[in-house]
């Protein structure tokens, strides 16, 4: 049997690869997320077993490099002249282990992969998928692995080559975004004393602006309505002087993304826009990674997670950023403004995975110095 090692930024699309290049009876036999040497081509080494030679299909090698043979690969293989029963028996254990990886996908989770054998792992290996982890990653972690590695955090607000904060918060309906919102304006606007606009986009929900408006008043903070994407476009160019500019969005569901694209690319084309996708901790693991997805027109920079005293359970939040590549921004929990929301960082969020509840710690913790990207650069 010969092994094949796929790259890639999910387990579901090395995959399909290996399906077209070594055919459907191809094996799996080991997935893991990639070391930092390798993480530069993809969130997940996925190897593969085919016996005889891969089926490569015409025009593979004109594509980008992406698929690295593994060393046994190169080894001239032993068993090419193995019976024909044996080879059958191969052949089934292949095809049934292509369908329970399909079963998991469908899923949402990798959870039908092997346990760790070791007893001295199994035990943290169950609790880690029971925080919903995902299981590469929790078999790792059971081996021995910095659960720290495989993500990363980013409290800043605004992008680095910005002279100035503007901060756009994107997410599906419900997940917290208004709220979350006036309480970075409070916390790195208000309370620093600095210049700070509010600019809402969300004209869908009836209300809405007026909602925003009072709490803005509150404030004492500026809130502007910009229908449109070239409104939006004006509004913030006309706040050029404030040092921060928080930017409120419709929440869309999957049927309405296509009545928010204009706005996505604008926000994603603007060369200030820090874009945080706003999520709730307690969504199911398999909609969160589907409303990422979504998202990703938005071309978000960050992970915001709300509702974090709604679950028990936190593994997700880690599996996802790690598997976009995208940072954890903030963690926010009740509606207490702006107490209830804290800045991410590895120490709180393996805290949560690793054992520990929010139970509304996170409130107590002391604010970070408010900074912005370019600041911190």
């Amino acid at each position: 049997m010969k092994l094949k090692s796929y790259f890639s930024a999910t387990v579901e699309a090395a995959v399909e690869q290996a399906r077209q290049e070594l055919g459907e009876d191809a094996l799996l036999v080991n997935a893991r997320p990639t070391t930092p040497d390798t993480r530069h081509l993809g969130a997940y080494e996925v190897v593969f077993g085919a016996t005889g030679a891969p089926q490569i299909p015409a025009g593979a090698l004109a594509r980008p490099v992406g698929v690295h043979a593994s060393a046994s690969s190169r080894k001239d293989a032993k068993n090419d002249g193995r019976p024909s029963e044996r080879l059958a028996q191969d052949v089934a254990e292949m095809r049934r282990e292509i369908e329970r990886l399909a079963r998991s996908l469908r899923g949402g989770s990798l959870a039908g992969m092997v346990a760790p054998t070791d007893p001295s792992c199994s035990g943290t290996y169950s609790r880690l998928i029971g925080q919903e982890l995902d299981s590469g990653i929790a078999q790792a972690v059971a081996q021995g692995a910095a659960l720290g590695q495989f993500f990363e955090t980013d409290a800043t607000l605004g992008r680095k080559a910005a002279d100035r904060a503007v901060i756009a918060l994107v997410g599906p309906p419900g997940a917290g975004k208004t709220t979350t919102l006036i309480k970075l304006a409070a916390r790195y606007g208000l309370a620093s004393r600095k210049p700070t606009q509010i600019i809402t986009t969300d004209v869908f929900r009836i209300a809405a602006a007026d909602q925003l408006r009072s709490l803005a008043s509150i404030l004492g903070i500026g809130c502007d309505v910009a229908e449109t994407p070239v409104a939006l476009a004006q509004a913030i160019e006309e706040h050029r002087l404030k040092d921060f500019v928080f930017v409120d969005t419709p929440g869309l569901a999957g049927c309405e993304m296509e009545d928010g694209a204009d706005l996505a690319s604008l926000i994603a084309a603007h060369p200030e826009i820090d874009t945080h996708l706003v999520l709730p901790a307690s969504m199911k693991p398999a909609d969160m990674a589907r409303t990422i997805e979504r998202y990703a027109v938005f071309q978000p920079k960050k992970l915001l997670f709300t509702r974090l005293d709604e679950t028990d359970r936190y593994g997700a939040l880690i599996s996802e950023a790690s598997r976009c590549g995208l940072p954890i921004s903030f963690l926010a929990t009740g509606q207490q403004i702006p107490d209830d929301l804290e800045a991410a960082s590895k120490d709180r969020l393996m805290e949560l995975v690793l054992g520990a509840s929010a139970n509304g710690e996170g409130s107590a913790n002391a604010p970070p110095e408010p900074k912005t990207a370019g600041a911190a650069a």
